[in-house]
């Protein structure tokens, strides 16, 4: 505990990173702020329907994701979803489209491209959305709760607007805390709406087990102990990886000639056990939305009962459902973003090898085969973890928003995101010669 104070304490000695922390915080601050200002023309105190809709359900991931602003009927009511929608159609069209692929290999001005287009079709997005949004209101909330009359032109036109620059400003406080700040920026904004329904979640709960005599203190330990091995088990996934051992030549020059002899430096490549990250879960997310929205359009029996279904998040069908679409684009996934063959080229230009696999082709499909047999029970792991809230409802019977923290897309998101900001402020801490926070050992002077 010591050692972890000191290393607290060293950060703020490196100047360059003590402003990069400020720098993120304030525009973290900014971000919530904007997440409390109501629509101009909506009367904020006619917002209990809103947030009855959101309540539970797949309402709630959606509140969860914008913290909260999407029942507040905010200026950040869409959050940066729409960038995030953006970035995973340019990264599945990029398998497609010859012109992405020539973009992914063009380095920084290829880079720079894509996040252009990106940005405009996160705008294209957001115009879609944004008038939805507003549907979504005047089917929620009472005539009046619109200040400027119902369905007045004037307040679809200006909230459509107004959605839309939230979204785009918002996507600009993500870019410039990547740039200026520490951490992934877009990362950290769905984080923290996430951390900023936790207390309100956790309070909820503590009141029900308090007041309804279901087992009082000891029974609300009982659920942070879970909580608390749920987080580590995240963490382990998250860094789990199968380290394949590799070997370069090492090269020794006589005379006027070199010589290759075998046994030189040996290094490792890290194939994750979890190398799709939560992308597999957002997929399967977006899918389980369609089954709803499409048998909400016919009034039979068959259909309500699909609807029914889908829209119970807690449900044995729906979960099933959803665990399958996880392993199911967890290989997928992994397939097209780890590039077995480009590590099996690169491999061999640099001179380095498997020991007992030929370099070229044969270690191409030595890699695919590993990646194939590690990632079915990391994709078992990942389903069992998305599908833990409705474990905890049905077995512990906890309230859903608190059960939200126990699993699923904003448990890992969390996870992800604070360990990837922790390694930065870890790389910034031992470039200074100061121990780092995943780790402790003997202190170093620092370099003046």
């Amino acid at each position: 505990m010591k050692k972890f104070i000191e290393s607290i304490s060293n950060v703020w000695k490196i100047e360059e990173l003590k402003n990069r922390i400020l720098i993120t915080l304030g525009l973290l601050l900014v971000y919530r702020f904007g997440a409390h200002v109501t629509l101009p023309g909506i009367d904020a105190t006619q917002l209990m329907g809103l947030a009855g809709q959101t309540k539970n359900g797949l309402g709630s991931i959606l509140d969860m994701f914008t913290g909260g602003a999407f029942s507040k009927a905010s200026v950040f009511a869409l959050g940066i979803m729409p960038y995030i929608s953006a970035s995973i159609v340019v990264q599945l069209m990029g398998i497609a489209i010859p012109y992405l692929q020539k973009l992914q290999n063009d380095g920084e001005s290829g880079r720079k491209k894509i996040n252009q287009i990106t940005r405009w079709l996160t705008i294209a997005i957001t115009l879609v959305q944004g008038p939805t949004y507003i549907y979504n209101l005047y089917r929620t909330l009472p005539s009046n709760a619109f200040l400027l009359g119902f369905d007045s032109p004037e307040f679809l036109f200006s909230s459509v607007i107004i959605l839309v620059t939230g979204t785009i400003f918002a996507m600009w406080l993500g870019e410039k805390i990547t740039d200026k700040g520490i951490g992934n920026g877009i990362s950290l904004l769905i984080m923290v709406g996430i951390l900023a329904r936790l207390p309100q979640a956790f309070m909820q709960e503590f009141k029900s087990v308090v007041t309804n005599n279901t087992g009082g203190l000891m029974l609300m330990a009982i659920e942070i102990i879970v909580w608390l091995l749920v987080i580590i088990s995240c963490v382990l996934l998250t860094m789990a990886v199968r380290r394949i051992p590799v070997q370069y030549a090492r090269r020794t020059t006589t005379g006027d000639y070199e010589q290759d002899l075998a046994g030189g430096n040996r290094q490792w490549i890290p194939l994750k056990l979890n190398a799709s990250g939560v992308m597999p879960i957002i997929f399967a997310q977006a899918i389980m939305f369609i089954p709803a929205a499409v048998a909400g359009l016919s009034k039979s029996d068959t259909s309500q009962s699909i609807v029914g279904t889908f829209s119970d998040m807690f449900g044995f069908w729906y979960n099933f459902v959803f665990a399958t679409l996880i392993i199911v684009f967890t290989f997928f996934y992994t397939a097209i973003t780890v590039p077995t063959n480009k590590m099996a080229d690169d491999l061999k230009r640099s001179g380095g090898f498997i020991p007992g696999v030929r370099p070229g082709a044969e270690t191409s499909d030595f890699l695919d085969k590993v990646m194939s047999l590690i990632t079915f029970p990391g994709s078992l792991f990942l389903a069992l973890i998305a599908v833990f809230p409705a474990i905890v409802v049905s077995i512990m019977d906890v309230q859903q928003s608190w059960a939200m923290f126990f699993g699923g897309t904003s448990l890992i998101i969390m996870v992800g995101v604070a360990i990837d900001t922790i390694q930065q402020i870890n790389s910034y801490l031992l470039n200074k010669h100061y121990d780092g926070l995943m780790k402790t050992g003997k202190n170093r002077k620092a370099v003046a």
